[in-house]
């Protein structure tokens, strides 16, 4: 088995017709034919199911798919190993990102890394949850970033920052009569809210917060960035949900931030690793994470138009 043979198996998986996927890889459909089929003798199985009009994945080809995509990450990593050496670095860490991030604590995380330990390439990857803890599984990332707190066996989820959950409201919105808006308020209008695979840490949160009320939350769109989110409420297309932090770092001047009425909802992010002893490079790094104190109070251009929240608990 040759590294041809996967990226052959790859395109051929990924476009589900021969001939698209010999074009993608600028080689004749005769060669690709002949890769796949060797691949399947060596491995002894059939990869497709083809037919003179379809093209699709066997049970086996579907359980291979699964682990080839993890043979090129790694050999990525290699490469970028080797190139972080000849530049310096005298390690690395593989750090993935979900859920988005809490803005400030991010940067004041990364500031602090290249100031204490330069030496470290920082290497981020954004990732759907899912993906993300396989990968930690399969030591493709050293650790994660994600507003899930159900990691699963093998991995430890560690909460670490929190950020009050404000609704983002479009300028000049009837709800900007309240200073604290009643959740039965918010969902007597359309909502944007995080994508559930593409978000689903924080899709998660939201729901259970949207879920003390009785009334069903009427979704106009399920985005997959915050930046989507807080353009349509700039647009006056709907409402948003999110961290008071990350409506700040969008920079929206026609969107305001409003804390919710009653007990203070709190979005949190959880540090994600392998339940194992960490490296000394990957305690040092926790220890930098432990140490980032996120902002309370009016910190932001959000919050400047807002008061805080009554409480702010983890």
């Amino acid at each position: 088995m040759e590294l041809r043979h996967l990226r052959c198996f790859l395109a051929v998986a990924e476009e589900l017709h021969f001939a698209r996927a010999a074009e993608r890889l600028h080689i004749e459909q005769s060669p690709l034919s002949r890769a796949i089929k060797e691949l399947e003798e060596d491995l002894g199985v059939q990869l497709f199911a083809r037919t003179t009009r379809s093209t699709r994945l066997t049970r086996a080809g579907r359980m291979f798919l699964e682990h080839v995509p993890r043979v090129f990450a790694s050999l990525q990593q290699a490469r970028d190993s080797v190139k972080a050496a000849a530049n310096g670095f005298h390690g690395q860490l593989r750090i993935a990102l979900s859920d988005g991030i809490t803005p400030t604590c991010f940067s004041a995380l990364l500031a602090l890394c290249r100031q204490e330990e330069p030496e470290i390439e920082i290497r981020l990857t954004e990732v759907p949850l899912s993906q993300q803890i396989k990968g930690l599984h399969d030591d493709l990332y050293d650790v994660g970033f994600a507003q899930l707190d159900e990691a699963g066996d093998g991995l430890v989820a560690e909460p670490i920052w929190h950020d009050p959950l404000m609704v983002a409201v479009p300028a000049r919105h009837p709800l900007l009569a309240y200073k604290r808006v009643p959740l039965d308020e918010v969902l007597r209008y359309p909502l944007a809210l995080g994508d559930a695979h593409t978000c689903e840490g924080h899709a998660r949160q939201i729901d259970r917060a949207l879920r003390q009320s009785s009334m069903e939350p009427l979704i106009a769109e399920r985005v997959a960035s915050f930046d989507l989110m807080m353009t349509l409420v700039s647009a006056g297309f709907a409402l948003g949900l999110a961290g008071a932090s990350q409506i700040a770092a969008s920079r929206e001047p026609s969107v305001v931030a409003r804390p919710l009425a009653g007990r203070s909802h709190m979005l949190t992010t959880y540090l994600l690793r392998a339940d194992s002893e960490p490296s000394d490079a990957l305690a040092r790094f926790i220890k930098r994470v432990l140490a980032i104190d996120p902002p309370r109070g009016k910190t932001s251009a959000a919050l400047e138009r807002t008061d805080p929240p009554e409480e702010i608990e983890p």
